[in-house]
C-alpha cells in the first residue's frame, strides 16, 4: 500500500509540475522585462464609463470625482450608472454630481451583468452604441488615479479591442482577509496579465477595471454574459473567439477588499460556483482552441479556472482516506502516509509564501499599508488561499445565488496619496 502512494502522490506530483511550470516562467518573464509603454494618441476617441452600482451612497462619489478629474479630455468621457435595486441614495448622488444615472428594479434578473446589459440598451436607445469608440467597467467602490484613461487610451489605440488594468486595493491593511485579495490582484496583475501581455498572450479580466470595444458590444447584442461570474465568462468567451485581451500597466485603479471572513465566504463561494459554470459551459470549447489559433491561451485559462482545485482535492482525499482506512483496517499508518497526508498543505502554504513574498517585494512601493504589517499578514496570505479548498468543496453542492458585498471605505485618492506617503 506504501508503494501505492508513493507512486499515486508523484504522479500527482509531475502531472501538476508539467501543467503549471509556465507560470513560474512568467515570474522570470516579470523579473527580467519591464511592462509595455504605449505611445501617445491624440485623445480624440470618445469613451463612456459603464458602473452597476447598489447601495453604494457610502462610496459611489469618490469613484465619479476620480473620474471627473482625469487628465484626459473630459468633453470625451461620459460617465453612466445603473442604480440596481437600489434602496438608498445612490442615485440621487450621482445626479447631484452631473453623471448620467438609470434606475432599474428586477428582483429576478439579479447580478452586475444584467444591470450591464440593461445600461448599454439605455445608452443603445439614447445615441447608439457605437457613439462612443470604448466603454470602461468600474465597480462603485473603485478609485483611479488622474492618468487612468490616459493610459488605457494608449493601450486600446494601439490594437487591443478589450484591455485590463493594474489592479490595487485601498484597505490593504485593513485586515488578513483583504491584504490576502490585495495580494493575490497584485500578483495577478504583475506576474500574470503582464507577461501574458509581454509574450503575446491574452490576459483576462478580473470584475472591474477593464474596456471593451464598442464593435464587441454591438456583436453581443449587449453584455450577455451572465453566469455567477461574468467575468471569467466574458474573459473565456473573447479568448475561444481570438480575442486577445491586451493589459496596460501604467493604468492604476484601487478598490475595496471584503475585511471578514464571513463576507469573504460568501463572495469566493459564488467564485467558485462561477468557475465551476464557466469550466461546464465553456470547457469543451476551450480545450477545441488548444488546438487553434488562440491555443496557448486556451490553455492558460484552462489552468486558470479548475485543474489545479481538481489535483488538490483528488490529493487530500486519496491521502487522507488512505490514512483513515489504515487507521480502522490496521489501528497504526506508515511514516509515508503521515508525510503524504500533511504534505499537500505544507507544499501549498511553502508555494503561496513564495508567491506572496515576491509580489510583496517587487510592489511594496505601490501598496497602501505599513511594511510591518504587510509583513504580518504575508503569512496569512497562504491560509487564504488555502482556504479556497473548503470553499470550492461547499460550493460543488450548494445552490449558490448572487448576493451582495457593501462597501463603506470612503476615501479619495489625496487621501490614499497621503496614507501611501505615510507608510513608506
Amino acid at each position: 500500500m506504501n508503494t501505492a502512494i508513493v507512486t499515486v502522490n508523484n504522479v500527482i506530483g509531475v502531472v501538476f509540475l508539467l501543467l503549471y511550470l509556465y507560470q513560474f516562467y512568467y515570474i522570470f518573464v516579470a523579473l527580467a522585462k519591464k511592462p509595455k509603454k504605449y505611445a501617445p494618441t491624440d485623445q480624440t476617441n470618445r469613451y463612456a464609463v459603464l458602473i452597476a452600482a447598489r447601495n453604494e451612497e457610502k462610496v459611489i462619489g469618490n469613484l465619479i470625482k476620480s473620474l471627473q478629474s482625469q487628465d484626459y479630455p473630459s468633453e470625451n468621457l461620459d460617465i453612466y450608472v445603473v442604480a440596481d435595486n437600489c434602496t438608498d441614495n445612490t442615485a440621487e448622488i450621482v445626479r447631484s454630481l452631473g453623471a448620467n444615472v438609470y434606475e432599474r428594479f428586477n428582483k429576478e434578473q439579479v447580478g452586475k451583468g444584467y444591470a450591464l446589459n440593461f445600461l448599454l440598451k439605455k445608452i443603445e436607445q439614447a445615441c447608439g452604441i457605437r457613439s462612443y469608440k470604448a466603454y470602461f467597467i468600474f465597480d462603485a467602490d473603485n478609485i483611479l488615479e488622474n492618468n487612468y484613461v490616459t493610459e488605457m487610451d494608449k493601450a486600446f489605440c494601439a490594437g487591443s479591442r478589450v484591455v485590463t488594468s493594474y489592479r490595487n486595493s485601498k484597505n490593504y491593511g485593513q485586515s488578513w482577509v483583504a491584504s490576502g485579495y490585495a495580494l493575490w490582484f497584485l500578483r495577478e496583475a504583475r506576474y500574470l496579465n503582464n507577461p501574458r501581455s509581454l509574450l503575446g498572450s491574452s490576459g483576462a479580466v478580473s470584475g472591474t477595471g477593464f474596456m471593451v470595444s464598442s464593435e464587441v458590444f454591438e456583436k453581443n447584442d449587449g453584455w450577455k454574459h451572465h453566469l455567477l461570474t461574468e467575468d471569467i465568462e466574458f474573459s473565456v468567451d473573447m479568448i475561444i473567439r481570438g480575442e486577445v485581451i491586451g493589459y496596460c500597466h501604467d493604468a492604476v485603479f484601487y478598490d475595496e477588499q471584503p475585511v471578514t471572513f464571513k463576507q469573504s465566504w460568501t463572495q469566493r463561494m459564488r467564485w467558485a460556483k462561477g468557475f465551476l459554470q464557466v469550466y461546464r459551459n465553456y470547457g469543451g470549447k476551450l480545450f477545441c482552441g488548444m488546438f487553434g489559433k488562440n491555443s496557448f491561451s486556451c490553455f492558460d485559462m484552462t489552468m486558470s479556472i479548475l485543474p489545479a482545485f481538481i489535483f488538490t482535492v483528488v490529493s487530500m482525499i486519496y491521502n487522507w482516506g488512505s490514512l483513515v482506512f489504515s487507521l480502522i483496517k490496521y489501528g497504526s499508518v506508515s511514516s509515508e502516509m503521515l508525510f503524504y497526508a500533511f504534505n499537500f498543505i505544507v507544499f501549498e502554504y511553502v508555494l503561496m509564501f513564495f508567491l506572496g513574498l515576491i509580489t510583496l517585494i517587487s510592489e511594496r512601493k505601490n501598496i497602501l499599508c505599513k511594511t510591518s504589517k504587510a509583513i504580518l499578514h504575508l503569512f496569512m496570505f497562504p491560509i487564504f488561499m488555502l482556504s479556497y479548498i473548503p470553499i470550492s468543496i461547499v460550493a460543488l453542492f450548494t445552490k449558490v445565488g448572487w448576493k451582495q458585498i457593501s462597501h463603506s471605505v470612503s476615501v479619495s485618492l489625496d487621501d490614499m496619496k497621503k496614507q501611501k506617503d505615510h507608510s513608506a
